[in-house]
């Protein structure tokens, strides 16, 4: 029997709506498989908990978290909380536990519409690896004179190459486990430190997976190439604040954020990992019942998936698929007028009758 500890953090505006229509898929899996058994704790951490308590989690967080299998995470971010502020709570598990790999799935699944209109599902399904815990976000840097003509910042984009390696090295062996192709994105014609030795590691890692076709494009480039031809990219590899970026772009082609789920792994196994919908928090939308659980749910297909529970992450995902291509259950998001828990209550009866149907 499977018992794994899952910490939620629900987090702010839709992020518990959403999250627990993927906590709902997940028990119901366990309620077809009574060998896979959750255990949830759950962590009002965030913006809230800010507002009281001056700060996004308490000190000893990391150290509750540690213990976990997995993190479940809903959304992060306030209008009352800058942005700089509450998004340290995401970097900050992220640099502590060594998640320096980001996964983003860009992939048009069936019943859904891309604003592309000659792309059909199989046309976008690639990966977005995206190095998650240096590059252009790494806090160095610091302001001078603040508030006066003379003022300054600076930021630094550090990247090292045991980070930039690391990264690399799982994009390549993911590409082998896929169609073997990979594109590394870069801007050297600019960038002529931080960018040229990205690309002088990604050019000396080719010589090591000579079954991999390896290309490198210039960022600008790949957001022109990614809407005019997105069926040639398959693994891409980028790096934080490039990755961040494309992989919005990518999900306004397969259907909006609502179709973007996320991995933030230690592929060392060290740490846990940390799994969460790409979306946001949309204060606008909280309380309305409306918001897409999707991208939620899949981040949970991708914790299943981790979590050595591959038939179960396969059958979650085919849920998703079957419902959204009977097109009887859709939210605002794609034309329709279901709500946030209809959407979820209509995958875990797709994964009820799944399994009737198998015998099960």
């Amino acid at each position: 029997m499977s018992n794994y500890r899952i910490a939620v953090i629900p987090g702010d505006g839709i992020g518990p709506e959403v999250i627990a229509e993927g906590v709902k898929t997940l028990e119901c899996i366990t309620n077809l498989d009574p060998k896979l058994q959750f255990k949830w704790q759950f962590f009002s951490w965030g913006s809230e908990y800010y507002l009281d308590k001056g700060r996004m989690m308490p000190p000893e967080a990391l150290t509750i978290l540690q213990k976990f299998d997995a993190i479940y995470l809903g959304a992060i971010g306030s209008p009352a909380v800058p942005d700089h502020i509450s998004v340290r709570l995401v970097l900050d598990i992220r640099s502590a536990f060594d998640q320096y790999v980001n996964i983003r799935p860009i992939k048009l699944l069936p019943g859904v519409q891309s604003p592309l209109r000659d792309k059909n599902p199989g046309d976008i399904d690639l990966v977005i690896v995206r190095e998650n815990t240096e590059g252009e976000y790494s806090p160095v840097g610091g302001a001078l004179f603040s508030n006066t003509s003379a003022e300054i910042a600076a930021q630094v984009n550090l990247f090292t190459r045991k980070g930039t390696e690391r990264l690399m090295r799982y994009g390549f062996e993911l590409a082998q486990s896929r169609d073997n192709k990979i594109t590394s994105v870069t801007k050297s014609n600019a960038l002529l430190h931080s960018m040229v030795f990205w690309d002088k590691v990604f050019a000396h890692l080719i010589e090591d997976y000579p079954n991999v076709v390896a290309n490198s494009m210039l960022v600008d480039a790949m957001a022109m190439h990614l809407i005019l031809a997105p069926e040639n990219f398959d693994v891409v590899v980028t790096s934080n604040l490039f990755g961040d970026i494309l992989s919005d772009l990518g999900a306004a082609l397969i259907g909006g954020l609502g179709f973007a789920p996320s991995a933030n792994l230690n592929p060392d196994e060290k740490y846990p990992p940390m799994f969460e919908p790409v979306h946001g928090s949309s204060p606008g939308l909280a309380g309305r019942k409306i918001a897409n659980p999707i991208a939620a749910i899949w981040a949970g297909s991708m914790m299943l998936d981790y979590l050595g529970e591959r038939e179960w992450s396969r059958e979650l995902l085919a849920a998703i698929e079957a419902v959204l291509l009977e097109g009887r259950i859709r939210t605002a998001d794609i034309g329709g007028y279901s709500t946030t828990d209809e959407m979820g209550d209509a995958i875990c009866e797709n994964l009820r009758q799944r399994v009737s149907r198998k015998g099960g």
